[in-house]
């Protein structure tokens, strides 16, 4: 299933593009800008199996910088500062605490600069063709090459095919220089790039270096000559817990083909990020929790319709989904053996616990897959990654009597969210509940047009 693209409000009010794939220690991706396009990349063949391999074992985060992709394209301020406003929007959007952050080429010195600022945030640093300053870059001779093509005035194709030349090396065949042209134009209008491409030039972060105390795996940039393996080598001694290794890609084979490269750069990282971890499942809470049950309507007729396989892949993407939607509004996903093909979670507010019922019935339909949505709050007893109770029965039951993406909840949710969700409620009366000796008043979530419109409106081209 395709990511489904959100967005975050900077606090100098800029709108950043991201989308989450796969679970697990969470891994925040900032490619190098103005290369960087969350919606095209995942069209591509070799970027998404990367990225499928990478969200494996992983809960992988990948943004948009602003000023390009489909992050909001109409600043022209790229200062590390700007840069650092657009991760912090990210992660505080989706509640990180602690995440690795991995940083590529130009974003190597925003990813340095944040991590020795924010030691109690990022857990580890990736580091893919880091340098220092930007100067020494720019000194060089491919640098003072790009710098010559930015100021020449030179229309926007010639130009952008020009500065990919030099950026990926003149050994690289043509027709791949083409696409990767072909895709600057896409990621960032003119004006956006060469305000990029100048900012660089101030970046310094030699004083950050020594600072950063995240372990930290260092590689040279396989797809560009500069910065070189000596240099990217200098950068990784001056990081007091860092290892520098090298990604080889398969000789004759463009990065738009070379899946095999792709799968051992991702099992690199991964391994990288996993190091050290027995990977504990969230902690439920133990106590009064509010939750949420969600089951596919239907499972056995969609089953008969589309085949077992079918079904089943369907399923465990839409499973996925479910999980991030969870996770994004405050929610833990309960990994214990459930019955059916169903989403148990637990919250401690009302109303995140409501808006992410509805997003996970927008997510249901989307898939084609409708669910079956109940809310209820009780006590919770928690046991071996599971949650029992009579609290998650009367949720189990809730859900069961819902229609096709309708959310259900019960009269004690109600109570608990009536004031704070910025919903309403209709009224559908006591029901018997099997198992439950008393009947249980339900009313149905009637979304307000907030929740109803949530996804912000994409600024930007795409």
């Amino acid at each position: 299933m395709e990511p489904r693209i959100q967005y975050a409000k900077t606090s100098d009010g800029v709108s950043i593009a991201f989308w989450t794939l796969g679970e697990g220690p969470a891994l925040v991706a900032s490619h190098s800008f103005p290369w960087t396009h969350i919606e095209l990349e995942w069209r591509m063949p070799t970027y998404r199996n990367f990225y499928e391999r990478l969200a494996a074992r992983t809960r992988l985060i990948r943004y948009d910088a602003r000023g390009a992709g489909c992050s909001q394209r109409d600043v022209t301020g790229f200062s590390l500062e700007a840069l650092e406003m657009d991760l912090d929007a990210v992660a505080d959007r989706l509640q990180l605490d602690r995440f690795t952050l991995w940083t590529y080429a130009n974003a190597c010195a925003m990813g340095i600069r944040y991590a020795a600022r924010n030691p109690e945030r990022v857990s580890r640093l990736v580091l893919m063709g880091p340098f220092g300053r930007g100067s020494e870059v720019n000194d060089s001779p491919i640098g003072r090459a790009v710098r010559a093509l930015r100021d020449s005035g030179t229309d926007w194709n010639t130009l952008s095919e020009a500065l990919t030349r030099v950026s990926f090396g003149f050994d690289v065949p043509d027709a791949e220089i083409r696409i990767w042209a072909a895709m600057l134009r896409e990621c960032v209008y003119e004006e956006q790039a060469v305000a990029m491409f100048r900012a660089v030039e101030a970046f310094d972060v030699t004083d950050d270096l020594e600072q950063v105390q995240a372990p930290t795996l260092v590689f040279p940039n396989p797809f560009a000559p500069w910065p070189s393996p000596e240099f990217v080598r200098g950068v990784a001694a001056r990081i007091p817990d860092a290892r520098f290794t090298s990604l080889s890609r398969t000789p004759g084979l463009s990065v738009f083909e070379d899946f095999e490269a792709a799968e051992r750069w991702a099992s690199v990282i991964t391994d990288f990020v996993l190091e050290g971890e027995n990977n504990p499942p969230p902690d439920v809470p133990s106590g009064t929790a509010i939750i949420l049950f969600a089951d596919i309507a239907d499972s056995t007729g969609l089953t008969e319709r589309l085949g077992d396989a079918a079904f089943r892949e369907k399923a465990r993407a839409l499973d996925g989904a479910l999980r991030g939607v969870v996770r994004e509004n405050g929610g833990t996903p309960v990994e214990g053996k459930l019955l059916g093909d169903g989403v148990l979670a637990v919250f401690t507010s009302a109303r995140q616990a409501i808006e992410a019922a509805l997003a996970c019935g927008s997510a249901g339909d989307c898939a084609g897959l409708p669910l079956h949505l109940g809310l209820h709050a009780g006590d919770v007893i928690r046991e071996e990654n599971n949650v029992y109770g009579g609290a998650v029965n009367i949720a189990a039951r809730i859900s069961a009597l819902s229609a096709p993406g309708e959310v259900l909840v019960s009269d004690t949710l109600r109570g608990l969210a009536r004031t704070s969700a910025g919903v309403s409620f209709e009224d559908r009366g006591e029901r018997e509940l099997k198992g439950v000796g008393e009947p249980v008043r339900v009313w149905a979530v009637v979304a307000s047009p907030r929740l109803q419109s949530s996804e912000p409106a994409r600024q930007g081209g795409g």
